[in-house]
């Protein structure tokens, strides 16, 4: 929410409006006074990190009176607020629209009562609504996220990872509950992410006979070798009549029909605090950002709109349309239409339950008769979440029957024969573990496509997941060129991008980048904290990505940096100088520090030492200056909840697309597959996942650089520099539009 309030502060004051806070909430906006201030650009400062709200949040009964809301329109009326910014969840959103439909009204009775003058009721003839939607649970209909809930899968896996360990070592059952009354966002990504057992969540309760199948589940996973169970369950669980199902029944039933030694954690309000993750923080400053322009660009005849996320696109929504929807998934789960309550929650929603089911519930058979076999392997840098999707590709691949090879070594490996056939307890546990379980080289194919010839028919390869950076594409377009020469190379493949670098053509993400922003993210808080304590501190912090600027630029927006230098926007000597000079600015303010980022190789001769030296002579006497190089640990750590979960779902998707494409391809006996869509990228693409041959891609390609030559990010680099203070000119034309609800519905993203 922090993020929010600063974004809407500061582009506010940048675009020449008097910014105000409401303290606590609409309590604030009916006791007025001191509860509404104005602020200032320094009074948002060193916020970003900050969970909860700084400016407060309450319930208030006062405003759900007419009366209350009297007081509230006199409020603003008087200090001449025309446009309110509400973050909230839809109780908020909701109390925000019944305020403006009554506008008119209560200025008129204020009028009469002589409270406003005649004058001052034309000023403020009309109230301009914008929200935006803070909630953990996610429970809001028209948004992929709302603002908070990445931070709570945050905690929740944090807590997830921390209880596996103990679990392992005693062969413990654990029933883990976390909130969400009326919705099981949490609860079902959780489980996606951590790979648990069984999760129960309201939209969906389990069949009448779910404690037989409960418990022989259990049982399945310890014979296979397993030392622990994990059960996800929603606060809100409820079986087919709607009678609460608690985490203590559960635990009844294991240990009475199992005997399972099994413990009961409840996460409650843990879920709720916590530094807020990069996601969040670069959510909540474009949906600020976007709130702003809905509010300067609003009439009267405007409805009132809700900013909200669709794949990566900002997009605006009738805030009424999104909160008749969010009530009538509530009002489906009252009356038992719990298939009506699932699909109303959205496609994004559908596909995680899907997921969840195909690996938790399904089992794989037992006989291979007439299976194909597909094998998977890592090429490039590792990768956190490269493990996730291994497994969730291996475990889809023996769902649908099909023998699934694992390769080590990348195309080394390959071309070596280190390659062994994977079952299902082969993978169990990797969903948390960064790194490449398999190892990872980024040697290319081109130099032994005999050898991996060879080898695709001595272990009988009819088609290739490759899991990986700018290699794997690369390599994927040597497979295709090897075509011609080798037929053994005429199976389907499928690269899966997965890199910190996120530098991948076709994809908008890539499996590894959130994990290395969250990584950057802490850092830079850290060093931030050390600079506010010994004041007037410069630090110049290197990031990786090689030509890539992404990381660069998001953990810019995600840490409040002053400046971030990348290679797609080339910056001069000038430029360097109006930075430092910006900085030495700031030093006169109350905000006595600065935070610069440069990616690695942004420029050749303005290395980071370079860039050191000249901030160091430049501000002498008025800051010093300290630098840091990040390196290798970007590319370390447990994957974050969206690493994990992104990483699971598209491993998933590119079996289901390879099991098609085999049998698209089989003929005579063989699989023959040389059409250009036989070789493809899976890439998400704005609110998409889609399949994109490597061919295609080519002409997208800066190859000398290892970059897409177009990449939707760098559109944000404004708002970075907007929140920083500089002047310059934001380009509007690529807002958001007034859509509606129904129209998002049909062309909604699939992560």
């Amino acid at each position: 929410m922090n993020a929010a309030v600063r974004a809407v502060v500061r582009v506010g004051i940048f675009t020449g409006a008097r910014v105000f806070f409401v303290h606590e909430g609409y309590q604030g906006l009916v006791d007025g006074g001191d509860h509404i201030r104005e602020a200032t650009w320094e009074s948002v400062s060193m916020m970003l990190q900050l969970g909860g709200t700084v400016i407060g949040s309450a319930r208030c009964k006062d405003f759900r009176e007419r009366e209350g809301r009297l007081r509230a329109a006199h409020n603003l009326v008087k200090l001449g607020i025309t446009n309110l910014c509400v973050i909230g969840g839809d109780g908020s959103l909701t109390g925000a629209d019944t305020f403006r439909s009554e506008w008119s009204d209560l200025l008129s009775d204020l009028q009469k009562a002589g409270k406003i003058t005649a004058e001052e009721a034309a000023k403020s003839s009309f109230l301009n609504i914008v929200g935006l939607v803070g909630s953990i649970d996610n429970d809001f209909c028209g948004t992929d996220m709302t603002i908070g809930t990445d931070s709570a899968l945050h905690r929740i896996i944090e807590i997830v990872d921390a209880i596996t360990t103990t679990a392992q070592s005693h062969q413990r059952t654990f029933v883990l509950e976390v909130m969400g009354r009326h919705c099981g966002y949490l609860a079902l990504v959780t489980s996606l992410s951590c790979g648990a057992d069984w999760v129960f969540i309201p939209e969906c309760p389990p069949d009448d006979d779910w404690e037989e199948h409960l418990c022989r589940r259990l049982s399945e996973t310890r014979t296979r070798g397993s030392r622990l169970n994990i059960i996800i369950v929603a606060e809100g669980a409820i079986d087919k009549n709607g009678k609460p199902i608690t985490s203590e029944d559960i635990k009844n039933l294991v240990v009475k029909r199992l005997g399972y030694d099994t413990r009961v954690t409840v996460l409650g309000h843990v879920q709720r605090g916590g530094t807020p993750s990069a996601f969040d923080r670069i959510l909540g400053s474009r949906m600020g950002v976007e709130a702003v322009m809905a509010l300067l660009e609003g009439t009267p005849d405007t409805p009132a709109c809700v900013v909200s996320l669709s794949g990566n696109q900002a997009v605006r929504l009738p805030l009424m349309e999104c909160v008749q929807v969010t009530k009538d998934v509530t009002k489906a789960m009252d009356d038992k239409r719990f298939d009506e309550a699932m699909k109303l929650r959205g496609r994004s929603f559908m596909n995680n339950w899907e997921v969840y089911k195909l690996l938790a519930h399904v089992r794989p058979p037992v006989s291979k008769s007439g299976s194909f076999t597909v094998a998977v392997m890592n090429v490039g840098a590792p990768a956190a979440g490269m493990n996730a999707a291994v497994r969730s590709t291996v475990r889809i691949g023996l769902i649908q029957g099909n023998r699934v090879l694992v390769v080590h070594d990348g195309f080394e490996g390959l071309a070596k024969g280190q390659i062994e056939e994977a079952g299902w307890s082969y993978v169990g546990g990797w969903t948390g573990q960064g790194g490449s379980k398999l190892g990872t080289k980024r040697t290319l194919p081109k130099k032994s496509l005999e050898q991996i010839s060879a080898n695709i028919t001595k272990f009988n390869i009819q088609g290739l997941v490759i899991i990986g950076g700018f290699e794997a594409y690369t390599g994927g377009l040597e497979l295709m060129e090897g075509r011609k020469q080798f037929d053994e190379l005429c199976i389907p493949f499928v690269v899966i991008p997965a890199t910190v670098s996120n530098n991948v053509p076709g994809s908008d993400f890539s499996i590894g980048a959130d994990t290395a922003l969250n990584t950057i993210c802490t850092t830079c808080d850290r060093i931030k904290q050390s600079a506010a304590g010994t004041k007037r501190r410069v630090f110049i912090i290197e990031t990786m990505g090689g030509y890539c600027g992404y990381l660069a630029t998001m953990a810019g927006l995600a840490a409040g940096a002053d400046a971030a230098y990348i290679f797609e926007e080339p910056f001069t000597i000038r430029d360097l100088q109006a930075n430092v000079e910006h900085l030495v600015q700031k030093m006169k303010t109350t905000v006595k520090r600065g935070l610069v980022l440069r990616n690695e190789k942004c420029s050749e001769n303005y290395t980071t030492d370079f860039i050191f030296n000249l901030y160091s002579e430049e501000g002498r006497g008025i800051f010093d200056s300290r630098k840091n190089v990040l390196g290798h640990m970007q590319q370390g750590g447990s994957p974050t909840p969206f690493d994990r979960n992104f990483a699971t779902k598209m491993g998933a998707k590119a079996m289901n697309w390879m099991s098609g494409k085999i049998k698209e391809s089989y003929r005579n006996g063989r699989i023959f597959a040389n059409t250009p869509d036989s070789g493809c990228v899976l890439g998400m693409r704005k609110r998409a996942l889609v399949f994109q041959p490597v061919t295609e891609l080519q002409e997208q390609t800066d190859f000398e650089h290892r970059i897409p030559k177009e990449q939707w990010w760098l559109k944000l680099r404004p708002i970075l520099k907007i929140l920083a203070k500089y002047e310059i000119d934001l380009d509007t034309s690529d807002h958001a539009h007034l859509e509606h609800i129904s129209r998002k519905r049909s062309g909604e993203a699939t992560v």
